[in-house]
C-alpha cells in the first residue's frame, strides 16, 4: 500500500486510533490491535486491493464517528457501537476473512475480565 496512498493511509490509521478513544477500554484495546494488524498485513497489496481496503476502513471510521457523536448527544443512554453486517458483504469474504471475523467476534463478546476480585481469609490491615 506504499506509494501514492501513503499520506491517505497514515491519516486514516491515525484517525482510526483517535476514534477508538471513545470506545470502552476492552473494545479500544481490541480495536487498536486489530487496526495495527490489518494495516501491517496489507502493507504490500496491489493498487486495487489497497483502494478497497481504504474504502472499507474509511466507511468504518465514518460509522464510528457517527456513533460517537450520537453517544455524546445522548449521554444518559447506554453507549452503542457496531453495525449489522449484511449477508451480501459476508458472501464477498474469503475463508480467511470469515475466520478473522469469527475470532474478532469471540474477542469482542468475551465477558469483561478487567478486574479479578477474590476473598481473602486474612485481610491485610
Amino acid at each position: 500500500m506504499a506509494g501514492p496512498h501513503i499520506f491517505r493511509v497514515r491519516a486514516l490509521y491515525r484517525r482510526l486510533l483517535q476514534l477508538h478513544r471513545v470506545l470502552p477500554p476492552d473494545l479500544k484495546a481490541l480495536g487498536d490491535q486489530y487496526v495495527k494488524d490489518e494495516f501491517r498485513r496489507h502493507k504490500a497489496v496491489g493498487a486495487a486491493e489497497a483502494q478497497r481496503f481504504l474504502q472499507e476502513w474509511e466507511a468504518y471510521a465514518a460509522v464510528l464517528w457517527q456513533q460517537a457523536n450520537n453517544n455524546r448527544q445522548n449521554p444518559t443512554e447506554k453507549a452503542c457501537f457496531g453495525t449489522f453486517l449484511p449477508e451480501e458483504k459476508l458472501n464477498d469474504f474469503r475463508d480467511e476473512q470469515i475466520g478473522q471475523l469469527q475470532e474478532l467476534m469471540r474477542e469482542a463478546t468475551k465477558p469483561n475480565r478487567q478486574f479479578s476480585i477474590t476473598d481473602s481469609a486474612d485481610p491485610k490491615l
